[in-house]
């Protein structure tokens, strides 16, 4: 039985483990494969690239690591630029510092809070060698827009999609619409086993970089040799046999997560100053964390104000990403170049994610949904 902090009665996320879970963890831990090799790896790796429709899936420990490894297979130094967004959790931008190189940050799009197309060109610069396009809160970005200004100037795209296996851009899958993708199964995420992540790759030469640098740069033709300096940034099979059920219950999960969207879309219908997070006609999204805005001067009330309300009734929430050109390890590089990021700041000024999984109940939603009602209207 999962347990949850006592703080709460209502975690804002907590994982969906069935007894499908259960059989496989045991039969990989009878079978006593449970380092790094195993069935299971293999299985859970076909899995994912089947559901991304690439040519392979290699798993790795997290998903921050799974955003290095793209790094290094895509071969980027010191001295280089990688636009990402600002609002997005901070591996984002970590991940292009491990390699010695500069996260350069650029605004989202009001419209799916994902990185902004027009604001692209205007921050390249002759060392950018790349952009993150993250998909944010499982939203896919502008896939298209981003692609093109990319191939205009000879850049490569890298989709975080972290927050977002299931979604689907103009009806391709995320995943597959940039040059590598990461995943992140964090015990928060749509499909998790604790930790663990992946890359999704159609390039036979990037699968074969990344799976020997994610192996400590083994020669896969010869044992004990290391031509380069790698990583252990391996999974394990009993890992990897939980991913596994959890992508086998691809469609249990999925539909569990729109009724729970769809309920809070009805039950916070016409509550004024309270915004779900906006959908393109163009975007399926992943149903990861239900988020809204909240305008204080319509609601009556803060965004902050909100979360203490929601957390005196058993309610945890949580607010969206701090921008992180704001953060101490990027803020000095960001005012260097007087970066002014509007969009970015106001959503993460007044957005807060709802509690999502599949286990919440009907009548939870139903409290959660009153309980902002009541502390708007208690303001009026």
């Amino acid at each position: 039985m999962t347990k949850h902090p006592l703080r709460y009665r209502i975690p804002v996320a907590a994982p969906d483990l069935s007894p499908l879970e259960h059989a496989y963890v045991s039969d990989a831990v009878s079978s006593g494969w449970i380092s790094s090799t195993g069935p299971y790896i293999e299985r859970a790796e076909h899995l994912l690239a089947s559901l991304c429709g690439t040519r392979a899936a290699v798993l790795v420990s997290n998903g921050t690591v799974a955003l290095h490894l793209a790094m290094l297979a895509l071969d980027v130094r010191a001295g280089d630029e990688v636009i990402v967004p600002s609002l997005t959790y901070v591996a984002t931008a970590n991940a292009v510092r491990y390699v010695g190189a500069e996260p350069v940050f650029v605004d989202v799009d009001p419209s799916t809070w994902c990185l902004d197309p027009a604001k692209i060109e205007e921050a390249i610069t002759p060392r950018t060698r790349g952009i993150i396009a993250v998909h944010l809160y499982g939203h896919p970005a502008d896939m298209d827009a981003i692609n093109r200004i990319a191939d205009l100037h000879g850049l490569w795209v890298v989709e975080d999609a972290a927050e977002a296996p299931l979604a689907a851009y103009k009806g391709r899958p995320a995943g597959s619409l940039g040059r590598l993708a990461t995943f992140s199964f964090y015990g928060n995420k749509i499909f998790s086993c604790g930790e663990g992540g992946a890359v999704t790759v159609s390039e036979p030469v990037l699968e074969s970089r990344i799976r020997r640098l994610k192996g400590q740069g083994v020669d896969p033709e010869r044992r004990y040799y290391f031509p380069i300096i790698g990583y252990n940034y391996r999974l394990s099979n009993v890992a990897a046999a939980i991913l596994c059920a959890q992508l086998e219950r691809k469609e249990e999960l999925l539909r569990r997560r729109r009724e729970i969207f769809s309920r809070y879309l009805e039950g916070l219908c016409g509550l004024e100053g309270i915004e779900p997070q906006p959908v393109a006609d163009w975007a399926v999204p992943s149903p990861w964390l239900f988020s809204v805005l909240v305008d204080p001067h319509c609601a009556g009330i803060s965004r902050d104000a909100l979360i203490e309300r929601l957390e005196e009734q058993g309610i945890e929430t949580r607010p969206l990403f701090l921008p992180l050109h704001t953060l101490p390890p990027y803020r000095e590089a960001a005012r260097a170049r007087g970066l002014r990021l509007p969009v970015t700041e106001e959503l993460a000024r007044s957005g807060l994610n709802l509690p999502t999984y599949p286990s919440l109940s009907n009548e939870q939603i139903d409290f959660i949904c009153e309980a902002v009602r009541s502390a708007v209207a208690a303001v009026r």
